[in-house]
């Protein structure tokens, strides 16, 4: 018998000992009084022996007839008293017996811990008996959504762990959808004591796959759901409605220390980080083929601030997701803007901060942004920093790249050449384009070391069918150099650096105007 089964059991059996008058010791229960007046009557008709009789035999009956002793409550009862669902402890057990079931059956499992955003404010709003209340509301409508033998238990605080039983086609995009689902109905409004509250989940979830049910390891219930709710807390860093999943690196990932860190969300709020745009040459026509996305701080202590500087602060504050929110809204919006006056700058290039491929939701909120300020997604290439290729092999990851490629943005792999990269990896990347490490830029007109390795380079790329971009180009002659090696384009304080979205359109106009005062040779005339 379950441990709910077992606490049922129990309940019912104390409620009909009291119903019926059996609680209490034997003599003084109701079913004792008929033998006072017979115990009477035997003493006057028959005599002592038979009363005494008797009152043996009425003893007997009410023994053999005593209820089942009924163990104190608050031993008997693992759940919690707010929501009626299963304490942490018993989550641990009834997972562990998940988890034998999948490796038995072969069958991916998973588990996942959700919370409510802004919780204290939740708090200061309603009284505890309320809050529970709102609480209990929560563990039914996410009952709802599960299938029968899925579980839900309550966890630490406002939290809950939804087990999920063994399933034969759980994959990485089943459980996007499934958490969707599960934000989806716990954001309906609530009637709390005549009032309507709204409330927003994160969830972190573990995925058991078919691959880790064929280690021979034995699996570790508690051990998994401390990864679910590692990834959980990494959702709560990264805002409202977020969603992550476990995996190697990001469940080891700690928010270290940054004196500029304390400055960075109000800073981001008030529009003091901001994007500049830096534009890309064509080394065959000289037009602007591209332009990329560059973040700079007008910091009011330190001045402006380069991209080296905002990132590791954006970073260890932990607002990569409102970064990324910034510079994306005001990409579409200077695209729209050269839209409007009519001027071709090709794709913009932005950098794909590693935390953003770690977000399910990446891909819906980006398909959206494009449909809000109608601008169509190939005109997006996102580069990706070297260090992604070391987590190509995680799930959610490589499903993030295959969906940004389905969707028909751009993918840009920077720093290429200055650390090591296979075949393998370059397939699985597919990238449009190769960003050539700046250091094999530098003195590039004067370097035939670095002549040749970028020659090889760009010969690679054309044979792949990919272009390629010099970065860091800070001469007219490293700009020539890099023409006749077969690079594509290339960017660089020797080309323009980078600029606020009004000093660029003044930039391209004189750009133009001086591509078109240039002498060309009709070939066509011999």
């Amino acid at each position: 018998m379950g441990n709910t089964e077992k606490a049922t059991h129990v309940r019912s059996s104390q409620l009909r000992a009291r119903a019926s008058g059996k609680a209490g010791p034997i003599l003084l229960r109701r079913e004792m009084i008929a033998f006072v007046p017979a115990c009477g009557l035997a003493l006057l008709w028959i005599g002592p022996e038979a009363m005494v009789l008797l009152g043996f035999t009425a003893i007997l009956v009410g023994w053999m007839t005593r209820p089942l002793p009924i163990p104190p409550e608050d031993e008997d009862d693992d759940h919690d008293p707010a929501t009626g669902l299963p304490e942490k402890e018993a989550a641990v057990e009834a997972f562990a017996d998940i988890l034998e079931e999948a490796r038995e059956r072969m069958r991916p499992s998973a588990c996942l811990v959700l919370g409510i955003d802004s919780v204290d404010q939740l708090l200061r709003q309603l009284h505890r008996d309320e809050f529970d209340l709102l609480l209990r509301r929560m563990g039914e409508r996410l009952g709802a959504q599960l299938r029968a033998g899925d579980q839900v238990a309550r966890w630490d605080g406002a939290e809950f762990a939804v087990l999920l039983k063994p399933t034969p086609r759980l994959n990485l995009e089943g459980m996007i959808q499934l958490c969707g689902r599960l934000q989806d109905a716990l954001a309906e409004p609530y009637s709390i004591s005549a009032r309507e509250v709204t409330l927003s989940a994160y969830i972190g979830f573990r995925l058991l796959r078919r691959s880790d049910l064929e280690a021979r390891e034995p699996f570790d219930a508690n051990l998994l759901l401390a990864e679910a709710e590692g990834a959980a807390r990494e959702a709560r860093r990264f805002g409202p409605g977020a969603i992550r999943a476990f995996s190697q690196s990001g469940g080891r990932t700690k928010t270290v220390g940054h004196s500029l860190a304390r400055d960075c969300g109000d800073s981001l709020e008030a529009g003091h980080i901001t994007a500049f745009f830096c534009p890309q040459i064509s080394t065959d026509t000289g037009e602007i083929c591209g332009i990329e996305v560059i973040p700079r701080w007008l910091h009011r202590e330190c001045g402006m601030l380069d991209e080296s500087q905002i990132l590791p602060a954006i970073e260890a504050a932990g607002l990569i997701e409102r970064f990324s929110e910034v510079m994306l809204f005001e990409t579409f919006g200077a695209l729209r803007e050269f839209d409007r006056r009519g001027e071709a700058v090709g794709p913009a290039s932005l950098l794909l901060p590693i935390p953003q491929l770690d977000n399910p939701k990446l891909i819906e909120r980006l398909a959206w942004e494009c449909d809000r300020f109608s601008i169509a997604p190939e005109r997006l290439s996102f580069v990706l920093p070297q260090a992604t290729v070391a987590r190509l092999a995680e799930d959610l990851v490589d499903h993030n790249l295959r969906a940004l490629r389905r969707l028909g943005c751009r993918i840009e792999l920077a720093g290429f050449g200055a650390g090591p990269i296979s075949a393998d990896t370059m397939r699985k990347l597919a990238p449009e384009r190769l960003r050539i490490d700046r250091h094999f830029i530098a003195g590039i007109d004067h370097n035939a070391e670095n002549q040749k390795l970028v020659a090889a380079i760009a010969s690679m790329a054309e044979n792949l069918r990919m272009t390629t971009l010099a970065e860091g180009v800070a001469s007219i002659a490293e700009h020539a150099m890099l023409g006749q090696l077969g690079c594509s384009a290339v960017q660089g304080p020797a080309i323009a650096p980078p600029m606020p979205p009004e000093d660029f359109h003044d930039w391209a106009e004189r750009h133009r105007a001086k591509l078109e005062a240039t002498p060309r040779l009709d070939l066509r005339k011999g």
